[in-house]
């Protein structure tokens, strides 16, 4: 009796436990895996100063950090062909060192990869407790998408000309650094006001517009923007300003009449068939978006905007850009006598290659020559300096890859 009572404890032990495999996963009160998760708070964020636990943990749960809008999907979810690649084959060369595959996922600390060649997912890879269903921080890859919500406002009329005065639009501006500067001069980076971008240093502009978001005060962020002052005329000195991209988003809102997160819902969510509803950061409870980071998205969605991109802003039959705008979007500048490697907010890089590219290791790459389209989140331990393979190698190595 001794022996088929352990035997049978044994049994049950075992069927608990194969029960407990097939039982799913635990979710949120809003259906969310991951929203139960501790997480840290957004000065750790920027500072760079989160164990990797709880910095994987934010980045997954970046809507409990501030209010957010939700950018809508629409009744059809877009499919894509699965036709994957091992990849095992994969290796390429940098600072005369070798590296495959699981190096650049192990070193970058890279949390998904997503690679679509020719219309079909080639290499699909979560890591760090990530799924298919998991929504991770945009960063300044967002400021793509805020970007070419401008084209369509163009496209629809909304806004006559690129190089229109942005106070056309945004009166609030008229009389401050920005008076004078162009709607062509504020996607290119190049307004010639005052800006340091530094993420860890406390004092820099940039951790002062974080402030202002902390704050949650309706316009705080463009009330900073506009005290600014001017540091060179408009069009002639390029500077990087992640507050210059939230006067975008008011400028869209402002020709709009609408939230940006709607407008973005309308010409791009819903008819890309988008999978999952997105939420965007605001600068106060109900205002504005911060459309320079805080979008949180799944990564075959962001993969669907990089389709978007490769097909010239075009969806089935609907061009939602204008003619010509992707190629003057993703091409290098000549600002004040020299070329700058920057777009209308999007990163030129080899060949006709770009990227929308966000702090911590995000991307949205793309490959025209070679229909290719890479979605790569990571977790790098800082916002920049800290990638442990040359992430630009890395994109360039998979275009030749695929270049067979």
């Amino acid at each position: 009796m001794k022996t088929l009572r352990g035997t049978s404890q044994r049994w049950a032990a075992v069927l608990l436990a194969f029960c407990l495999l097939q039982a799913p996963v635990l979710l949120g009160a809003d259906g969310y895996r991951h929203a139960d998760e501790p997480i840290g708070t957004v000065r750790q964020v920027y500072d760079g100063r989160l164990y990797p636990d709880i910095q994987v943990n934010t980045f997954r749960n970046i809507d409990r950090l501030f209010p957010t809008r939700t950018v809508r999907r629409g009744a059809n979810v877009s499919q894509i062909p699965v036709h994957l690649l091992p990849m095992d084959d994969f290796v390429f060369e940098t600072d005369e060192k070798r590296y495959d595959l699981f190096d650049v996922l192990s070193l970058n600390r890279v949390s998904g990869l997503l690679i679509i060649q020719d219309g079909a997912i080639r290499f699909e890879k979560y890591l760090l407790g990530n799924n298919e269903a998991t929504r991770w921080m945009s960063m300044s890859v967002v400021k793509s998408i805020t970007g070419v919500l401008v084209g369509a406002a163009i496209k629809d009329g909304l806004i006559v000309s690129i190089d229109d005065p942005i106070i056309r639009y945004l009166p609030r501006f008229a009389g401050t650094a920005y008076d004078g500067v162009t709607v062509r001069q504020l996607l290119m980076m190049a307004s010639g006001v005052a800006w340091s971008e530094t993420y860890t240093d406390p004092a820099s502009d940039r951790r002062r517009m974080l402030e202002a978001q902390i704050a949650q005060q309706p316009d705080a962020i463009l009330d900073l923007m506009a005290a600014l002052p001017r540091a060179a005329e408009p069009g002639t000195r390029w500077n990087y300003s992640t507050g210059e991209t939230h006067i975008v988003g008011a400028l869209v809102q402002a020709v709009t009449g609408r939230p940006v997160a709607d407008y973005l819902s309308e010409k791009l969510w819903a008819p890309l068939g988008m999978e999952s509803d997105a939420t965007w950061w605001l600068d106060s409870p109900g205002g504005l978006e911060v459309a320079s980071s805080g979008l949180s998205v799944t990564l075959r969605d962001y993969a669907r905007f990089g389709l978007f991109l490769l097909n010239g802003g075009v969806i089935g039959d609907q061009h939602v850009l204008p003619e010509g705008w992707m190629e003057q979007a993703s091409t290098p500048k000549i600002i004040g006598g020299e070329k700058i490697d920057y777009g209308y907010l999007l990163w030129p890089l080899h060949g006709r290659s770009f990227a929308a590219i966000g702090i911590f290791g995000q991307f949205v790459f793309v490959d025209p020559d070679r229909k290719l389209v890479v979605a790569m989140w990571s977790a790098q331990p800082k916002p920049m300096g800290r990638e442990g393979v040359d992430e630009y190698a890395f994109l360039e190595a998979l275009s030749n890859y695929f270049d067979k």
